[in-house]
């Protein structure tokens, strides 16, 4: 098994990063390969809403020059997906945002059923708003989040001042133990013949409908 952890910050080994690590930590020990994938500080392009992913079906999206579609391929060979963010005027980095808008538009049939889950580091308020952002993502696309024994945050400012945060550590490393222990249970279910359900066929409803106008 393994689980994919996506630094969402700018900053390779900030304060993000060592939040991922204590969750990866914890995985390993739980017998969990895992694997933290940076989003580089360069651009990254938003969604345009062009449709061509949902056209093609293959799974990626029209623009290549960044690491949406490497990032994609990663969580579709991935069982768990963990994704952590800074926070940013109370909601998650931008550069996160406009991947995941790609990834789960492009490649989010390849992700449901996966368990994950979302974490954000602040200096000091918005990060509940920041991880139930990133959640959101999932809650849409099928996908159990994993939960811990307070929301999934840590807090610092300084590079590896989240370290010093007794209780986010602990949130973090119940959240890879949580993590594991769902993807055993899953692998545990699938062995014993109950797959996931088939998804059913959406009914669009627009909340503006033309027969009202």
């Amino acid at each position: 098994m393994k689980v994919l952890l996506i630094n969402g910050s700018p900053r390779m080994k900030g304060n993000t990063n060592r939040a991922l690590e204590e969750v990866a930590r914890t995985l390993n020990e739980e017998g969990v390969e895992t694997e933290i994938a940076w989003i580089t500080n360069k651009p990254i392009r938003g969604c345009i809403a062009c449709g061509i992913c949902s056209r093609t079906g293959d799974n990626r999206c029209v623009f290549d020059e960044d690491c949406c579609n490497e990032l994609i391929l990663k969580a579709a060979e991935a069982d768990g997906i963990i994704v952590g963010t800074p926070v940013y005027y109370a909601g998650a980095s931008g550069e996160i945002r406009s991947l995941m808008d790609r990834m789960f538009y492009a490649g989010g049939s390849l992700l449901r059923f996966k368990p994950a889950a979302g974490i954000a580091v602040a200096r000091r308020a918005g990060a509940i708003e920041a991880a139930d952002q990133i959640n959101k993502y999932f809650q849409i696309n099928c996908m159990p989040v994993v939960s811990s024994t307070y929301w999934s945050l840590s807090y610092g400012r300084e590079p590896g001042e989240t370290a010093r945060d007794g209780e986010g550590m602990h949130t973090m490393r119940t959240l890879g133990r949580n993590m594991a222990w769902l993807l055993k249970s899953l692998e545990a279910a699938r062995a014993a013949g109950i797959n996931p359900p088939e998804v059913e066929p959406k009914s669009w409803t627009h909340v503006v409908r033309a027969d009202l106008a």
